[in-house]
């Protein structure tokens, strides 16, 4: 069995595994990384992020050329098969294949492909495919191995009709009728991608609410779409048993109520993947859900083993994935670090969803006399150019000193819209002003000059 010596080793090669190797091979450090899959890029790329985001933007393109009045001269509206536009996206799949195993090269890190188990706290066992294995010896570990789909017990995911949000991207065919359980993130945006397909959607929420993390008004609106595209919501549901046949599923609530469809996504909760490192041979332990316990330097309870991205928890994000492990590299490189706790959200619904900051739940919970100002994109030149006119831009800021607490956004492009509000929000002192927006030009027709019309409405209401 061979052994290799390096500075640091990287488990996993999502966003965190990356950023943390990329980084620490640019110090000087020798860098090798590990990963469980074939081929690179880890759960963000295959499963998560990439896809489902890609497959957004082909049923986005399918549903505008179904609405659109000019593309009926060219003729009728298409119908599109899931399996068809999943081909399409799996293109981007392989873009992002490409460009990553040439960063990996561009920075001399070698990769090891398969399952890495801690031996001893510096030593990792790496098992192949072909059952071979190697040692590497390493002075520090990064955790980066990611998360999957929460599987409970009691549903069976053999059945070829019962996915999770990893199985549905291999779905062969397109359901008429689809069960989503889990009203999170992925579970909303699932609803989006399939309702978009023409496929009716009953969407199961434990929840009194959609996203109840979001500003109420944000949440309310995207309650609004998703009916609007034909998504049933159901609040306040648990399942008691979910059964597949050879024609569908149905799945039994406590409620007493029973919903049959083709098939059945599950989409509630994620699992850290954790349970293949043999942490218990070093001491480590993961909770419940198979997370990592991190301090604000991203070390575990073993000082040279650090931990980043999704297999730490909160916020699993692939964004702030990226930053926790460039972050975490800097610590062990002994050069300034922070730790990631301010985070934009992202939601690629249709239409989309972004935030960062305070609600206005929030700010009135803390007696914060804020005020709110608006711009909706119906009343936007470019929104009114692209059809894109659902949606707007809310901003809360302080009555008096004009303070932004919170930005808030619904519509076409709010991912990248709400990082100017971002930037803004992050500045020290008085630079965090609302009369930033009117005081600067923004080109024209664009979606950003929704902050010079919002900030306008807000500045009209105080007094």
């Amino acid at each position: 069995m061979a052994v290799h010596n390096y500075d640091v080793v990287v488990i996993g090669t999502g966003p965190a595994g990356e950023s943390a190797a990329i980084n620490a091979a640019k110090h000087g450090k020798r860098v090798a990384v590990v990963e469980k899959q074939p081929v690179l890029g880890g759960n963000c790329t295959h499963w998560g992020t990439i896809p489902s985001k890609a497959l957004r933007h082909q049923v986005k393109q399918i549903m505008q050329f179904n609405t659109n009045r000019m593309f009926r001269d060219i003729g009728e509206p298409r119908w599109f098969s899931f399996p068809r536009v999943m081909e399409r996206s799996r293109i981007t799949i392989d873009q992002q294949v490409e460009m990553r195993t040439k960063f990996y090269a561009r920075n001399r890190i070698d990769l090891y492909s398969g399952v890495a188990r801690f031996k001893d706290e510096h030593t990792l066992l790496v098992r192949d495919r072909q059952e071979a294995l190697e040692e590497l010896v390493a002075q520090k570990v990064i955790i980066a191995t990611g998360s999957r789909p929460y599987r409970p017990a009691d549903i069976n995911f053999r059945h070829p009709r019962i996915y999770d949000s990893d199985t549905i991207l291999s779905l062969s065919h397109t359901p008429r009728t689809l069960v989503i359980f889990g009203a999170g993130v992925i579970g909303c945006e699932y609803a989006s991608i399939f309702s978009g397909l023409g496929v009716k959607v009953d969407l199961i929420n434990s929840r009194d609410r959609l996203l109840s993390f979001l500003d109420d008004e944000i949440s309310d609106a995207l309650s609004y779409h998703l009916r609007k595209h034909g998504v049933l919501i159901r609040h306040n549901e648990e399942y008691e048993r979910v059964e597949g046949d050879e024609s569908g599923v149905v799945v039994y609530l406590k409620s007493g109520k029973k919903l049959r469809a083709d098939a059945f996504l599950w989409a509630n909760g994620r699992t850290g993947n954790t349970d293949e490192l043999g942490l218990e041979n070093i001491g480590l332990e993961a909770n419940g859900r198979g997370q990592l316990q991190v301090d604000d330097h991203y070390r575990t309870v073993i000082p040279h083993i650090y931990a980043a991205g999704d297999v730490i928890g909160w916020p699993s994000l692939a964004s702030a994935a990226y930053d926790q492990g460039l972050n975490a590299c800097d610590e062990l490189l002994e050069r300034d670090y922070r730790f990631v706790n301010e985070v934009p959200t992202g939601i690629y619904t249709i239409p989309e969803i972004s935030s960062f900051g305070r609600s206005e739940r929030e700010l009135t919970e803390a007696k914060v006399p804020y005020e709110v100002a608006q711009a909706f994109f119906k009343d936007t030149a470019r929104a009114q150019i692209t059809g894109d006119t659902v949606g707007m831009l809310k901003i809360l800021f302080h009555q008096d000193t004009l303070e932004i607490y919170g930005i808030h956004c619904f519509g076409d492009q709010a991912s990248e819209i709400v990082h100017i509000g971002q930037a803004i929000m992050q500045q020290k002192g008085e630079a965090n002003t609302l009369k930033y927006f009117v005081n600067t030009t923004f080109n024209y027709p664009t979606m950003a000059e929704a902050y010079r019309v919002a900030a306008q409405n807000g500045l009209n209401r105080v007094f």
